[in-house]
């Protein structure tokens, strides 16, 4: 009898062995898959973060063979001693907290346009996300840049108009950073055609049932659309609100690296870049990248706390 229960114990036995082989048959092929992948961040992302996270406490300026540890005087002289930081500081807040909600106004009703059935519809939304395509890359710049010149397309058109035609737009630090933002605006394609999926969603019936309640435009867009909305404008907020902190192209190459005139487009990006490779001061560069991911995770996160008082869920509601 018991001879007859380890011969039925041994095929259950084997067959386990013989699955625990399969099993790792499969996840060993599942790595290898993945194992560009892995390489890959491994060696360009999470590797150059933790050296970035050493290389914040110390004085390493590329040519010197090795890093020498400095403790806390890069963040030190960052607060206390570099008068040049906090005006990065400030024209970067300035700048977010301007270009971010002009772009999701403008890209908003621009959406709202679009729901309307229309013919060419397609085309009109293809064109209308083509500068989000493009982005704010160095050819764009460059353009941008020729435009608002002292003998650009703007003072031509303003000459047409018998306007003053002279005003150097990238000169004057009144106007230098307002030619930032309004390239930043103009690329309001990725969060109009986000905006218009969202309006798609909401139904007819509640803008009817508003208008036989007498509720005008205004009301049925305050009423209506914005609650209704609020989850695609919260998702949209924080994704231009992250590219607003880290936006570089524009400002280095109008200001031609320098963030001129008067320190106007001293945005942070670009002094983390002059300290890091123009000045080679690559320790206090690490330092400076790793203060703007605490302050741009702390305002997400304030933004997600804020959310529960503004964003509207329906399936919540239910």
């Amino acid at each position: 009898m018991i001879a007859n229960l380890f011969r039925a114990a041994r095929p259950q036995t084997g067959r386990r062995e013989r699955g625990r082989i399969r099993r790792g048959q499969n996840n060993l092929a599942g790595y290898l898959f993945i194992a560009p992948w892995l390489i890959g961040f491994f060696a360009f992302t999470f590797i150059p973060i933790a050296a970035s996270l050493v290389l914040a406490f110390t004085n390493y300026n590329i040519l010197s063979p090795t890093p020498h540890w400095i403790g806390l005087k890069n963040f030190e002289r960052m607060f206390s001693y570099d008068p040049r930081y906090w005006t990065s500081v400030k024209q970067t807040f300035y700048f977010a907290f301007t270009s971010v909600p002009l772009k999701l106004a403008f890209a908003l009703a621009l959406a709202m346009l679009m729901t309307a059935p229309r013919r060419l519809a397609g085309v009109y939304r293809a064109s209308y996300y083509l500068p989000s395509i493009v982005g704010a890359n160095v050819a764009v710049a460059v353009m941008w840049r020729q435009i608002f010149g002292t003998d650009g397309v703007v003072n031509a058109g303003l000459a047409t108009l018998g306007l003053p035609a002279h005003t150097s737009w990238l000169g004057n630090p009144a106007t230098a950073i307002w030619t930032v933002i309004a390239l930043a605006v103009w690329e309001f394609g990725s969060p109009m055609l986000i905006f218009l999926a969202g309006l798609k969603q909401i139904p007819a019936e509640l803008y009817e049932a508003a208008a036989i309640d007498g509720a005008g435009m205004l009301a049925r867009f305050m009423r209506v659309t914005l609650p209704l909305l609020s989850p695609i404008i919260f998702f949209n907020f924080i994704v231009q609100m992250i590219f607003g902190f880290t936006v570089f192209t524009s400002a280095f190459i109008i200001s031609n690296g320098t963030g001129s005139p008067l320190d106007t487009l001293l945005f942070y990006p670009l002094y983390l870049y002059q300290k890091g490779f123009r000045d080679l001061e690559m320790g206090y560069a690490a330092a400076m990248a790793w203060v703007l991911l605490v302050v741009i995770a702390l305002l997400t996160a304030l933004i997600f706390k804020s959310s529960r008082y503004w964003v509207f869920y329906a399936q919540e509601e239910a």
